[in-house]
Formats: C-alpha cells, sequence, structure tokens
C-alpha cells in the first residue's frame, strides 16, 4: 500500500485587513490612538503583510475618516511590512501615496447589484472608472492590486458564475494588473467552487497572482484556503479575532481570524512567518481594546498540542 501524502505549498503570506475591513465593520467611534496601538501590536506578531485603512469619502465609512493621520503616525514604524491601502478612485489614491502608502488596492464588486450598493455604477462601468488610478500609480512609482468583491456569491444575485470573474480578470490584465484579491464577501463560497474556480482563472491567466480574502459566515472559511491551496495559491487575507464585515452586503460577517488562519497553516506545515502565540495575545488585547466579542477558535480553544511548549515531565509514561 502507498502511502498518501496531501502536497501543499511549503510558505503562504497572510496580509492582517483588521485596520479596514475589522474596523469599518463596527458602528462605534474607535479612537485614533486605539487603532495605532492595534497596529503597533499586530506588528509584533511577525505578520508580513498589513491592510492598513481605507481612502474613501468620510461620509461613505466615517470610521476611517482618520485615514491619513493613522498610517501617517505608524508608517515608518512599519519598515519590513508590505503595507496597502485601499482606494475607491483616483483621490482616494493621491491621499494614500500622500500619507505615505506605497501599495494600494482598488474596489470592484462582481455583481451589478452590489456594486451599484457600494459604487453606485455597474460592475464594468465602476472598473473602467479605476483607469485614472493605474495611470496615477505608474506615474508614482506605486503597486496596485485589484480586487473583486463577493466573487463567489452575493447577497443580490446569488452564486457568480465563473464567466463573469473572467470578463473582470480579463479587463483587469488588460490595464496591466498581475495580482487580483478575490472575495468572499458574504462568506457563500464552498470549497469545491473555489477549487475549481481557481482552476479556470488559473488557466486563463497565468501570469495573475491570486490573493483570497475569506470571510467565515457559513463556517467555510478554513476549509476554502485548503482548496486554494491546493492550487497553489498562497496570498491569504485574515482579520485578528476575526474582525470584519461588508457594510454594503447583506449578512456579511466576519473575516477568517489571522489566529485561526495561521494555526491551521502552521499544523499543516506551511511556513507564515507568524508568532501564533503573540497571534493569540494580540486577538484577546484587541477584542479588549474594541469591547467586541471577537470570533476565533483559538481565543476558545488555544493552539493544538503541538504547538505549545511541553511542560516538565509531560513525556513521562504514568
Amino acid at each position: 500500500m502507498t502511502n498518501q501524502i496531501l502536497q501543499l505549498p511549503e510558505r503562504a503570506t497572510i496580509c492582517e485587513v483588521a485596520p479596514r475591513d475589522g474596523f469599518q465593520s463596527l458602528p462605534d467611534w474607535i479612537p485614533t490612538e486605539d487603532k495605532v496601538k492595534i497596529i503597533r501590536r499586530l506588528a509584533t506578531t511577525g505578520i508580513p503583510s498589513l491592510e492598513i485603512t481605507s481612502f474613501v469619502h468620510p461620509r461613505a465609512i466615517p470610521q476611517l475618516k482618520d485615514a491619513e493621520e493613522v498610517v501617517r503616525t505608524v508608517i515608518e514604524e512599519l519598515d519590513g511590512v508590505d503595507v496597502r491601502a485601499l482606494v475607491p478612485n483616483l483621490k482616494g489614491a493621491e491621499r494614500a501615496v500622500d500619507a505615505g502608502v506605497k501599495k494600494v488596492k482598488t474596489m470592484l464588486s462582481a455583481t451589478d447589484a452590489h456594486s451599484l450598493s457600494n459604487a453606485n455604477a455597474t460592475s464594468e462601468a465602476a472598473q473602467n472608472k479605476l483607469t485614472p488610478i493605474f495611470d496615477y500609480a505608474a506615474k508614482e512609482n506605486i503597486a496596485v492590486m485589484g480586487s473583486i468583491s463577493v466573487a463567489f456569491g452575493c447577497s443580490f444575485e446569488g452564486i457568480v458564475p465563473v464567466e463573469r470573474l473572467l470578463e473582470i480578470v480579463g479587463r483587469y490584465d488588460e490595464m496591466g494588473v498581475r495580482e487580483i484579491s478575490l472575495a468572499d464577501t458574504t462568506g457563500m463560497a464552498q470549497p469545491k467552487q473555489v477549487y475549481e474556480t481557481l482552476g479556470v482563472l488559473k488557466a486563463a491567466y497565468p501570469q495573475m497572482a491570486y490573493s483570497m480574502h475569506f470571510h467565515n459566515t457559513r463556517g467555510m472559511a478554513l476549509a476554502n484556503t485548503l482548496a486554494a491551496l491546493k492550487q497553489n495559491v498562497t496570498l491569504f487575507d485574515s482579520s485578528i479575532a476575526g474582525l470584519g464585515g461588508c457594510p454594503y452586503a447583506p449578512g456579511a460577517t466576519g473575516n477568517v481570524a489571522t489566529e485561526d488562519l495561521a494555526h491551521m497553516l502552521e499544523e499543516m506545515g506551511v511556513k507564515t512567518g507568524t508568532n501564533i502565540k503573540r497571534l493569540i495575545e494580540v486577538a484577546d488585547e484587541t477584542r479588549n481594546i474594541l469591547e467586541v466579542p471577537g470570533d476565533s477558535y483559538l481565543l476558545k480553544a488555544g493552539q493544538s498540542s503541538s504547538l505549545h511548549e511541553k511542560p516538565t515531565g509531560q513525556d513521562k509514561q504514568g
């Protein structure tokens, strides 16, 4: 009998999105000093990438109206961390760059209904309006990644056909994009769908790097992560303590918890460069600062035994 081994990538990169996705989901104002405090603590966990805020209009998301102040306060301290910010338009990109951000991510919905709710335009029209961001970024030598919200399912339109994603990725490809975030904003994706969708996209656009942004609304996020790993995708977003949720997607709940994601990857031998113990500590500190319960398996159960240091005498029989 031949031993069967699950082949997985050796490493994966986690981007922490709580300072954007997590903060924007909370209705009560988070003082700027608390946002900065959480970001500084996140930087102590070994997280290699950070989505630090969104430069949307303050009327759209009042919680992030202090984006410039947050970035300018901490950007010099985040040396060695890949910092990016979400931008809706050219004005947002200009604000981000002026504050010191060197990488921006665009906003785009896979469906017209979600796009009309989020951007007051159909998906194709909204994507066409992104052109000035790419022109500006090229002039300023700033990196840009594309994104596709509700990439797997939409609260308004249901499951998103892969043909729709192919159209959007094709337009991004023409714009020169080489990294795309696929967001399961509503938590409707399931592993078979994720695996097959990525197979189609990678076959059509093999030059594109795909970053996965899974919400855990129906408890599928970690299973979907494994499906993406099987397609050799190694870029994943997550949010400390499972914070998050789209204000324009009814029923959407938090992102997969960073500590849960890193724990699963490390348990399977996929290196993340993160300190799991510190991630749990920061997750607990974050939920206490924000006075929210959090949504994380590790906050409830702790690490698996294989990641704990063995106490003296643990190896003795008896």
